[in-house]
């Protein structure tokens, strides 16, 4: 229970929350209700397809790459302090900086699902989750925990409106910065763990 709680924590502020849902009202603006449940269903299942994907072949991928665990997580800690840093600094990521201009294109995969919700410090941070679970049991409750945090996320995806009306984007943009916060320190976490491991071979 303790490994599904913490692997939930983890996921649900690796998708920075609230920058997406800043991202999302930003990019759905005028759009009728069916048309933003549509885009959140198809941005929700692009996204758990991608994370799923990178769970469970991070390890395949090290392989072929020929690079260690230790090194990736170094890597991918290095790019989500980044994140987190743009986060705290601007209220946003720092590969999504503005917000493209609406067209007739379908904006649920591209850039909802990628790069706003997975992005490439939460790609790097996912490979690094899934390799690091290695028992059939920790990987089921670190597949529940990813396919939890997502639907948390589109759950509020889903109550957006409502959040805007009642934080306002003053009020979002200050949680998207605590975001950024708890987003450095797993960021630091990473990397520290990294060296560690590297330091003991």
């Amino acid at each position: 229970m303790a490994l599904f709680i913490s692997t939930f924590i983890q996921f649900f502020f690796l998708f920075a929350p609230f920058f997406v849902v800043s991202m999302f009202l930003s990019l759905t603006r005028g759009n009728s209700q069916q048309e933003k449940r549509t885009t959140i269903n198809r941005a929700i299942l692009s996204a758990a397809v991608i994370c799923l994907t990178l769970f469970f072949f991070g390890t395949t991928l090290f392989q072929v790459l020929g690079i260690t665990l230790d090194s990736f997580r170094i890597g991918a800690g290095c790019l989500l302090f980044l994140s987190a840093v743009s986060l705290v600094k601007d209220g946003v990521r720092n590969h999504a900086t503005g917000v493209p201009e609406q067209n007739s294109d379908d904006i649920s995969v591209v850039p909802l699902a990628i790069p706003t919700i997975v992005g490439p410090a939460t790609i790097g941070a996912t490979l690094v989750y899934g390799a690091e679970l290695k028992t059939t049991t920790e990987t089921l409750i670190g597949v529940s925990a990813l396919m939890v945090a997502l639907l948390s996320l589109g759950g509020l995806l889903y109550l957006s409106s409502q959040i805007e009306r009642i934080l306002g984007k003053t009020g979002l943009n200050i949680l998207s910065k605590m975001t950024g916060l708890i987003l450095s320190a797993m960021a630091a976490q990473i990397v520290f763990s990294g060296i560690k491991n590297f330091l003991q071979l």
